[in-house]
């Protein structure tokens, strides 16, 4: 998630543990710790690319690492709190916070590699958007509480909201997933596979569904409020990208078949190439609005580098048109226009 998410949770794993005369220190070193891990995203090349996705929530953010981590922010923030508090504590505090790193990006849908390094698979259950203020504000607020008036059951009941918030976004994604498989039947799409449904941005309303059927992605948006029936918001459906046959056409240790190869394994094979530009492939899981195919990023093979790599492009802009049309969702208002199928 943001940093600010991050930070703050690790705080609050930091503050339930701590004892009252540690609170402030407590809240800080966790804080350190459970934003440490996205340190990775330093990682980077100006001649590939795609390095910086590949190792952003990689290694840092495995469970096997937590105890390195946790000693990395404890050696950092020693010289400053060396008279103050025993090192072992210190390091309880900073590890604490680093835990709740990578499980906490595990739980939206970027996918994050909690058991490197025995095994590459990208976890990612899908319960939360990578930014939910709903979910960050309440929890920054107790925090402050704990700090200023040193109690940490202040944190410990930020904690509870914590684990009360992501299991309601299990709630969520478990009804969403079930309209997914109504909208599937409806359509005759049985045989359908690598079905998905993920949060939209800031809220566990709306939500975006992919799913594949005879080779061609459907993309909708779901609305499971609290109160009144689901509410489907028809998308755009175009066809998977081939892979197999794009590799072919390129040498097996050529820095563009790497891209190719990478970029799927990212991507947890939701490839497509845009209608209007077949050499931009994107990630198919992510737009700015719930059924749109309009890409949030993807690899612009019209742009090759002097290494040999593809380009890496983020598009990120939404227009006022897009705002609108998320909102009538979001309020659960008459369907927008669909776009056109491809």
């Amino acid at each position: 998630m943001d940093p600010i998410s991050q930070g703050a949770l690790g705080a609050v794993a930091a503050l339930s543990i701590s004892k009252s005369p540690h609170a402030r220190i407590a809240a800080f070193a966790g804080a350190v710790g459970g934003m440490l891990a996205d340190a990775d995203i330093l990682i980077k090349s100006a001649s590939d690319p795609l390095l910086n996705i590949e190792y952003h929530r990689h290694f840092s953010h495995s469970l096997l690492f937590i105890p390195v981590g946790g000693l990395i922010a404890a050696l950092l923030l020693f010289y400053f709190f060396r008279k103050k508090i025993k090192p072992a504590e210190l390091y309880l505090y900073c590890t604490s916070g680093y835990a709740t790193a990578g499980l906490l990006d595990a739980c939206t849908s970027y996918g994050t590699q909690l058991l490197w390094p025995f095994s590459d698979l990208r976890v990612s259950w899908s319960i939360i958007s990578i930014i939910d203020p709903i979910f960050t504000l309440p929890i920054v607020i107790l925090i402050c509480i704990a700090v200023f008036r040193k109690k940490p059951q202040f944190g410990q009941a930020a904690l509870a909201f914590a684990i009360c918030y992501l299991s309601l976004g299990f709630i969520q994604h478990t009804r969403a997933k079930a309209q997914l498989d109504l909208i599937i039947e409806s359509r005759g799409h049985d045989s359908a596979t690598r079905r998905t449904v993920k949060p939209s941005i800031a809220n566990l309303i709306v939500w975006r569904s992919v799913y594949l059927h005879d080779n061609t992605y459907y993309v909708d948006a779901i609305r499971v409020a609290k109160l009144g029936k689901p509410q489907i918001y028809e998308g755009a459906h175009l066809p998977a990208y081939d892979l197999e046959s794009a590799l072919a056409n390129h040498p097996e240790d050529s820095p563009l078949a790497s891209d190719l190869t990478r970029f799927n394994h990212f991507s947890e094979g939701y490839l497509a190439a845009l209608p209007d530009e077949p050499n931009f492939i994107t990630d198919l899981r992510y737009s700015a609005i719930p059924n749109s195919i309009n890409p949030l990023w993807g690899l612009n093979l019209n742009e090759i580098n002097q290494a040999g790599h593809a380009a890496f492009e983020n598009r990120r802009a939404l227009s006022e048109e897009d705002r609108e049309s998320f909102a009538r969702m979001f309020k659960g208002e008459e369907s927008p226009a669909t776009q056109p199928h491809p």
